[in-house]
C-alpha cells in the first residue's frame, strides 16, 4: 500500500520550464549578464539561493543573488497571473488521487510561486504538505526536500511515490528512498542514466494511477533505498 504520493510542481503540474528559461533569458539581457547555452538545463531542480547564485557567478549579473531571485519570481507571478500552463490532466489526476491517499509537493520553486500555482489552479486543498527546496540545505539532485516532506507527512519516505520529470529531480527522489515514477519533461528531457534511476516511466499522466497501483503491489520486494554521496 502506498502511504502518500509526493508531485514535483514545474513540468508536472505546471508546464513552466520554457517559462523559467524565458523569464531568466529576458533579466540576463535585461540587466547586462551572458546568455549561456545549457544554463536553463543546469539550473533544473536547484533551489533559488543555488540558481540565483548561478546568474551571479556563471551568467555575470552583477545583482546579488537575493536580488535576482526576488526579481525572477516578480516575473514569474506575472506570467502565472497572465496564464497558468497547467500540464494536460494534472488537475483530474491530482483531486481523484487525493480522494484516496495523502498527498504533498517538494518543488525546486519557491514558496511564493508554489502557493500561487496550487491557489489558481484551484487545488491546494488536495495537499497535506508543501515543501520549496528554499526551505532545505541543498536543492535537487540532493534528497532534501524530498526527505523534508516526508518528514512533514510523517510518513517513512520508502513508503512514498515521488512523481519527476527532470535528470535532477528523479536523482534526489531515488536518493530519499522514495519508489519514482519519470515523467520525463518533453522540453528538457532527463538522460538515459538518470531515467534508469526511476522505478517506473510514464508519458501521461493519465497512467498515473495504475502505476502507483502496481507501486503498491510490488512494495514489499523493492530495493533498499540509494542515498547521494553528501
Amino acid at each position: 500500500m502506498v502511504d502518500a504520493v509526493v508531485f514535483d510542481m514545474d513540468g508536472v503540474i505546471v508546464d513552466s520550464e520554457q517559462v523559467w528559461e524565458d523569464v531568466r533569458k529576458e533579466l540576463v539581457a535585461d540587466w547586462g549578464g551572458r546568455d549561456t547555452p545549457g544554463a536553463q538545463r543546469a539550473m533544473m531542480g536547484m533551489s533559488s539561493p543555488e540558481w540565483s547564485r548561478y546568474m551571479h557567478e556563471e551568467l555575470g549579473l552583477p545583482q546579488t543573488p537575493e536580488e535576482i531571485s526576488d526579481e525572477v519570481v516578480r516575473r514569474m507571478l506575472r506570467r502565472y497571473h497572465a496564464e497558468l500552463p497547467l500540464v494536460e490532466s494534472a488537475l483530474d489526476v491530482i483531486r481523484e488521487l487525493a480522494k484516496r491517499t495523502r498527498l504533498a509537493v517538494a518543488s525546486s520553486s519557491n514558496r511564493p510561486l508554489i502557493d500561487a500555482v496550487l491557489e489558481t489552479a484551484g487545488i491546494a486543498t488536495c495537499f497535506a504538505v508543501t515543501v520549496s527546496s528554499e526551505e532545505v540545505p541543498r536543492g535537487k539532485p540532493s534528497p532534501d526536500v524530498y526527505l523534508e516532506a516526508a518528514r512533514r507527512l510523517r510518513v517513512a519516505p520508502d513508503r512514498c511515490v515521488a512523481i519527476e520529470d527532470s535528470a535532477n529531480g528523479i536523482l534526489a527522489a531515488h536518493a530519499a528512498g522514495m519508489f519514482v515514477i519519470a515523467y520525463p519533461n518533453r522540453h528538457y528531457p532527463p538522460g538515459p542514466a538518470a531515467v534508469r534511476r526511476a522505478d517506473a516511466v510514464i508519458d501521461s499522466l493519465e497512467a498515473l494511477q495504475s502505476t502507483i497501483a502496481d507501486a503498491g503491489r510490488e512494495w514489499e520486494g523493492r530495493r533498499s533505498p540509494t542515498r547521494l554521496d553528501t
